[in-house]
């Protein structure tokens, strides 16, 4: 085979093999970045807790009822407030029964509950003006904590949750019916409902979403 040829199959083969190398170069990258991701994306939910299997099969039911007040997005905060209430056990797993009849142990029928939860969900949301963190807290402490808040700058914040607790507590504390249920709360004399309710519920958010799927997202409680 003449030189030049030769040189020229060289070459040819060069650039192929260097070609080559380029793409598989490209196709390790786009591996590893996509692994790294969905890894960033587990340890991120593994960071927080995760929703109970009891309340995964009331998924339908929740979305289903807040879809009546036009909420359905709300799907994963209201699976998020199931598992902070019971965990989805028992036939009150909204612990709906103080907003519905002012007395706990009212309600012994799970779909009772959900739809009685959700409303009240709904309600406090919207005296929220759409304000998650408030409404969540609302949903604890009662909806007079959305007046409180409003005479108090407007907007949630831990402080607020403190100070209407601890204003709470105090009218009430002789009555025998509230304790601190947080360690927390004993040093600010905070035991009137749960002071830290709202983290408490945004823990489980993440996996609610994941569960609930993306056209439920909320970002406001980011």
């Amino acid at each position: 085979m003449p030189k030049y040829k030769k040189n020229h199959l060289k070459q040819a083969i060069i650039r192929a093999m260097t070609t080559i190398g380029a793409i598989s170069f490209m196709i390790f990258l786009v591996v590893f970045l996509a692994n790294g991701n969905q890894k960033s994306q587990n340890d991120n939910l593994d960071n927080h807790k995760r929703l109970s299997e009891q309340v995964k099969e009331y998924q339908p039911l929740v979305e289903e009822t807040l879809k009546q007040y036009d909420k359905g997005e709300y799907t994963g905060v209201v699976l998020a407030l199931m598992m902070q209430e019971s965990g989805g056990r028992g036939n009150d797993p909204m612990q709906s029964s103080e907003s519905f009849c002012g007395e706990v142990g009212c309600i012994n029928d799970p779909t009772v509950s959900i739809e009685e939860g959700v409303k009240y969900f709904s309600q406090v949301l919207d005296k929220s003006n759409g304000d998650v963190k408030l409404a969540l807290q609302s949903y604890n402490f009662g909806a007079g904590f959305i007046n409180y808040v409003q005479e108090h700058g407007g907007n949630y914040t831990e402080n607020l949750a403190i100070e209407f607790s601890q204003e709470k507590y105090a009218e009430l504390k002789e009555t025998g019916i509230y304790s601190c249920i947080r360690e927390e709360a004993k040093q600010y004399d905070a035991c009137y409902g749960d002071i830290l309710y709202v983290q408490a519920v945004l823990d489980y958010y993440p996996d609610a979403v994941t569960y609930a799927g993306d056209e439920v997202q909320v970002a406001l409680v980011n």
